[in-house]
């Protein structure tokens, strides 16, 4: 079963990076701005095609985690998986801490707010969490130390129905890796 799950989580890793991982024709992450912004119906086009079931990314994909103190969470704004510069700015924070504690490994759990279907918040997720990644390992943290996950909408971090909460809900979570 778990073979299954990890396989996965790898279609759907390749499916956001294109089938090729580290694709020079990808454009950094924070010069993707306006080339970034994918709708609801194209991920989800692009999901089906790829065969991605609901649910196709789930916690027991990788090992136990728990919330890293020094390391802290970002946001993302409505249907989006590009850093803003408050953004940037964390992940700067949290590359001196990662230098700082070099035997350290963690996970970035993606998350999203309600709206979407489930296989489009689990992708959307997945790039959240990628972005956060991509852009550490370009301020000099090895790639190795860190994997992604997404939650899209499972673990929502406030409930409710209004801006506020799914402003919370839009998330990248780090966590230690036992």
């Amino acid at each position: 079963m778990k073979v299954m799950q990890m396989l996965k989580v790898s279609m759907v890793v390749l499916f956001l990076c294109g089938g090729l991982i580290g694709c020079s024709t990808t454009p950094p992450v924070t010069q993707m701005d306006d080339q970034a912004k994918v709708t609801q119906a194209d991920m989800s086009q692009q999901a089906e095609a790829k065969g991605v079931d609901e649910g196709a990314v789930k916690s027991e994909a990788v090992p136990s985690h728990d919330a890293v103190a020094g390391l802290e969470r970002i946001y993302f704004d409505f249907d989006q998986f590009t850093l803003s510069a408050d953004a940037r700015r964390i992940l700067g924070e949290n590359a001196k801490y990662l230098n700082a504690n070099n035997g350290l490994q963690v996970v970035i759990e993606g998350h999203c707010d309600e709206r979407g279907s489930d296989e489009y918040n689990l992708a959307l997720g997945e790039s959240r969490a990628l972005a956060a990644k991509n852009y550490l390992v370009s301020l000099g943290i090895d790639a190795k130390r860190i994997s992604v996950i997404s939650y899209g909408e499972e673990k929502p971090l406030v409930s409710g129905s209004s801006e506020e909460a799914w402003a919370q809900n839009r998330r990248a979570e780090f966590k230690a890796v036992h």
